[in-house]
C-alpha cells in the first residue's frame, strides 16, 4: 500500500516512480568457514572448495581464481578437493590439475553429489576419489555446435555428438545393401562434413585430455588410454551416472566417501546452494536486474566467488534483452588483521 500511495505521489508530482533496490545474493562467509574449519582439522593436508552452480561450468579463468588462492601456499603434501560442477571445459581441467600438482604431491578428490563431464575428467587427475552415497561421475563424450551444424524447427543449431555418429554408421552398416557402399554419402546429405571432421576432432582431443590428466598418478600409459577410451565411448548416454561400483569396475581408484565427512560436505553445498540463488529484480517489462553467485572457490581464511551482476534492457524493435551496466565480476573475500571481514573485486583479463 505505501508503495502505492508513493507511485501516485510521484504521478502527480511528475516525478518518475523510483525504482525498487534490485535483491542481493546472501554471502555466508562466517558460516562456510565455520564447517570448513571444523573440516580442516579432521584432515590431513590442506582442503580447497570448488563448487558451481548448476547455471555456470568450469573455464579457463577458474584457474587464474585457483592460483590466487593457492599462490602462497608453497609445497605442500595432501590436498584435499571438494568439487561439485556439472562440467565445462576439459582444456581448463587439464590447467588447473597442471596447477594443484605444481603445489601438492597428492590429491584425494571428495565427490558428494554430482561431478560430471569435465568436472570428472577433473577428478580423474587425483590420486584417490572419494564418493559419497549421492555421488557420481560422468561420461566424458564430446558434443559440439558448429556454424555448419544442422538446424532444428526453432532455426536453431543443434548439438552433433561422436556417439551419435557412430551409431549411424554402425546401424547403416548393420542393414546396409550390397549396393549401399558408403554410408557417409546419404549422411552428409544432412550433417555438413566439416561438422562431422570437427567432431571427430573434439572427441581426440577428450581422449588426450583424459589420458594426459591420468598420467600425473597413473604409470600405466595403456590402462589411462582404456579409461579414457571407455569413458568417451563406452556410454549410452552424455549423461548416464557412474556410481561408485561402476567406478570401481572401470578401474578408477574410488573409496567410500567417510558418512560424517559427507554430512559436512552436503552442509557446505547447502550454504552455497543458498547464496547462489537466483536475486533477480524486475524494474518495469523492459528493465530488470539480475544477480546470482555462480562458484565459489574457497579454503580456510578466504573465499573467491564469480558474481554475475548486471541491467537487462528490453529493445523491442530487436526482440531481445541487451546487457547493460555489466559488473559481474569474481570477489575475494577474507579476514583482515583486525579480524574483520573485507571484500574486494578480482579482475581476471
Amino acid at each position: 500500500m505505501t508503495k502505492l500511495l508513493q507511485d501516485g505521489k510521484d504521478r502527480l508530482l511528475n516525478r518518475k516512480p523510483r525504482q525498487p533496490t534490485a535483491k542481493k545474493p546472501p554471502l555466508l562467509f562466517s558460516d562456510t568457514q565455520a564447517i570448513l574449519k571444523e573440516i580442516q582439522r579432521k584432515l590431513q593436508g590442506d582442503f580447497l572448495v570448488y563448487w558451481i552452480s548448476d547455471n555456470s561450468s568450469m573455464v579457463s579463468d577458474d584457474v587464474i581464481a585457483f592460483n590466487k588462492v593457492i599462490q602462497k601456499r608453497g609445497k605442500h603434501k595432501r590436498l584435499y578437493l571438494f568439487i561439485k560442477s556439472y562440467g565445462g571445459s576439459s582444456k581448463s581441467a587439464l590447467r588447473i590439475i597442471n596447477l594443484l600438482r605444481n603445489v601438492y604431491e597428492e590429491i584425494i578428490a571428495l565427490v558428494p553429489l554430482d561431478c560430471a563431464s569435465a568436472a570428472t575428467m577433473l577428478v580423474l587427475g587425483a590420486d584417490v576419489i572419494h564418493m559419497g552415497p549421492l555421488a557420481y561421475l560422468s561420461a566424458i563424450d564430446t558434443s559440439i555446435t558448429h556454424h555448419l551444424s544442422p538446424i532444428d524447427n526453432d532455426n536453431d543449431l543443434v548439438s552433433v555428438s561422436q556417439n551419435e555418429l557412430d551409431r549411424v554408421i554402425r546401424l547403416w552398416k548393420a542393414t546396409k545393401q550390397p549396393s549401399d557402399t558408403n554410408p557417409y554419402k546419404e549422411l552428409y546429405n544432412y550433417i555438413h562434413p566439416l561438422v562431422i571432421g570437427a567432431v571427430d576432432r573434439a572427441s581426440s582431443l577428450s581422449i588426450k585430455l583424459t589420458t594426459e590428466i591420468l598420467s600425473y598418478h597413473m604409470k600405466d600409459e595403456s590402462k589411462a588410454h582404456q579409461i579414457s577410451q571407455h569413458l568417451n565411448s563406452d556410454y549410452p548416454s552424455h549423461s548416464y551416472p557412474i556410481t561408485y561400483m561402476e567406478a570401481q569396475r572401470i578401474g578408477l581408484h574410488v573409496n567410500e566417501l567417510d558418512e560424517k565427512l559427507n554430512d559436512q560436505l552436503l552442509q557446505l553445498n547447502e550454504l552455497y546452494s543458498e547464496m547462489a540463488q537466483r536475486a533477480n529484480t524486475d524494474y518495469d517489462e523492459g528493465h530488470s536486474h539480475d544477480n546470482e553467485i555462480l562458484k565459489i572457490i574457497e579454503m580456510e581464511g578466504e573465499q573467491l566467488f564469480y558474481q554475475k551482476d548486471k541491467d537487462w534492457k528490453y529493445r523491442a524493435a530487436e526482440k531481445r534483452w541487451i546487457a547493460m551496466n555489466d559488473e559481474s565480476s569474481w570477489r575475494h573475500m577474507r579476514k583482515n588483521r583486525k579480524g574483520n571481514i573485507e571484500m574486494r573485486p578480482f579482475y581476471i583479463r
